[in-house]
């Protein structure tokens, strides 16, 4: 029995042939930090990013990292946003040449990390963005934030509905991302599948409501959304870490 024949017959839930869609994305947002460990010979800015003692204390009050893993990531992002460009930003091709090792490939999971990481759409990430994006994928986040992010993660067109166009693309990007071509047969019984049992009103759409109740049915799809790793910040950029005096308790 070839692959295809396989995912057509095969007995897994919905929401465990969909999970798999979110591995890319999770395994793009985990290289971002683990590689940043050691790729760079990292040299300071010219002009650094000044962040007071209130502002890391209001950046964690307002995510569930501590003042402390604050300011690892602090550290993280520097390296990152002055690998190409010395601005204190994050530009695509700095994104592309961390975990592509160029800045001219395209990437859709990497495209779709950035723009949801780029809350302003102003073709930069802040340090203050990359801190509230990575605040979802931590183990402490809460789980109605994961949806929302996994929700515009699908939804490419930013239309607040998940439409079947939207799954073809990321169903044919996912296998294309590990050398997979499937039959557009088995295209079309995944998207039919997955809106069976996700679009409720059966209009076509999967609005937010109904991409809940999908979630709550298939948990699995959720599995990834979290990132062990960013407890563990502190202990692999430790350069900012004794710089404050405050406890992680605040």
């Amino acid at each position: 029995m070839d692959l295809n024949s396989s995912i057509l017959s095969s007995n897994l839930t919905i929401g465990e042939k969909l999970c798999a869609a979110f591995i890319p994305l999770i395994a793009l947002v985990d290289a971002v930090i683990l590689s940043l460990a050691d790729c760079f010979e990292y040299h300071p800015p010219k002009k650094r990013i000044c962040y007071t003692f209130e502002d890391l204390v209001r950046l964690s009050k307002n995510s569930p990292f501590t003042v402390n893993e604050i300011e690892a990531l602090f550290d993280l992002f520097n390296k990152l946003s002055n690998s190409i460009i010395r601005d204190n930003l994050i530009h695509k091709e700095e994104l592309r040449l961390t975990l592509l090792k160029t800045p001219a490939s395209e990437n859709l999971f990497l495209d779709r990390v950035f723009d949801l990481f780029d809350e302003k759409r102003n073709g930069v990430i802040e340090f203050e963005e990359f801190v509230h994006a990575l605040s979802v994928f931590h183990p402490r986040a809460p789980l109605e934030e994961k949806i929302d992010f996994a929700f515009r993660l699908y939804d490419l067109r930013q239309t607040g509905f998940i439409e079947r166009e939207e799954v073809r693309q990321m169903v044919i990007a996912i296998m294309s991302e590990r050398g997979i071509n499937l039959e557009e047969e088995v295209v079309q019984a995944i998207i039919d599948k997955t809106f069976e049992d996700a679009d409720e009103d059966k209009d076509g759409k999967i609005g937010k409501e109904e991409w809940k109740a999908f979630v709550v049915r298939h948990p699995n799809l959720m599995s990834h959304m979290t990132l062990p790793c960013l407890t563990e910040i502190t202990t692999t950029f430790t350069s900012f870490i004794f710089n404050t005096e405050v406890e992680d308790s605040l």
